[in-house]
């Protein structure tokens, strides 16, 4: 039997599939697996075209539950196209091997991708873009967008093009390391400190209040806020939106009314101010 081999073209037809339509029908009950058959179409075609009982069994195996980021967890399908290239040609891969791969790995990949993707790199992109827009720049959602696929484009194609060309064995050497628990760390960390940064930048709460002794003006915000810890009042506003999202869990229209009532009272009252 002559041996089956799937072509580069073959692979990165399967990636782009994959980076458009991985949520195309995106359902609570398979989730990703639809799109992920639908990536595989042509290979399955040519893996299995001439054996209809396994053509069908192909389908089948990857129409089980399937999730995870779909650009860094994109390693996941690139090693499932190798392990299905070796079945093809009569290696000992079972259903149970190639979905115990696809079910072990989505969990850890989909983590480090939204660690990286979602907590690091949009807010470091937003905050750019925004900056921009702000001053009335309409170069501000260009570039954000711009960069946002120029940026996921190459890295979700290199994790899928390394997932193939390392294969089941290899990327478990990898996350059986130290170094990608070193990478989430340093990206949470630097996520947090460009949230904080948005927050100091775009909260601008004051406290226009001042308290006149004698001929002594006291001013709140000058004196004593600021005296105590510069940009206090949006700390404050930003750690109790963050209680009431997370620890009181309330819905964020809730918390965007409670907001809005708070600064149409206190500003009425002259309490706080822009």
């Amino acid at each position: 039997m002559a041996e089956k081999t799937l072509t580069k073209q073959d692979v990165t037809r399967a990636f782009w599939r994959w980076t458009f339509f991985s949520h195309a029908n995106y359902n609570y009950e398979r989730l990703e697996a639809t799109g992920l058959v639908h990536s595989y179409k042509h290979v399955i075609k040519k893996l299995y075209g001439d054996d209809p009982e396994e053509y069908k069994a192909c389908i089948l195996r990857h129409m089980q539950f399937f999730n995870t980021e779909p650009h860094i967890g994109g390693v996941i399908p690139g090693i499932v196209l190798a392990m299905e290239e070796q079945r093809a040609n009569g290696a000992p891969i079972t259903d149970e091997a190639i979905n115990g791969v696809k079910t072990g790995l989505m969990g850890p990949f989909a983590g480090i991708g939204d660690t990286l993707w979602q907590g690091t790199l949009t807010p470091i992109l937003l905050a750019f873009g925004i900056s921009l827009g702000a001053q009335g720049n309409l170069l501000g959602p260009i570039a954000y967008t711009a960069l946002m696929f120029g940026i996921m484009f190459p890295v979700a194609y290199i994790c899928w093009m390394q997932g193939y060309k390392l294969g089941a064995e290899g990327v478990q050497q990898v996350l059986a390391g130290n170094m990608l628990q070193k990478i989430i760390t340093g990206a949470s960390a630097m996520g947090a400190m460009v949230l904080g940064a948005l927050s100091a930048q775009f909260i601008t709460t004051t406290c226009p209040v001042v308290i006149t002794i004698g001929e002594m003006q006291l001013s709140i915000q000058d004196t004593v806020l600021d005296a105590l810890f510069k940009g206090l009042l949006p700390l404050i506003i930003t750690l109790a939106t963050l209680w009431m999202l997370k620890d009181r869990k309330m819905k964020s229209t809730t918390v965007m009314a409670i907001l809005i009532i708070i600064g149409i009272i206190g500003g009425g009252l002259g309490i706080l101010g822009a």
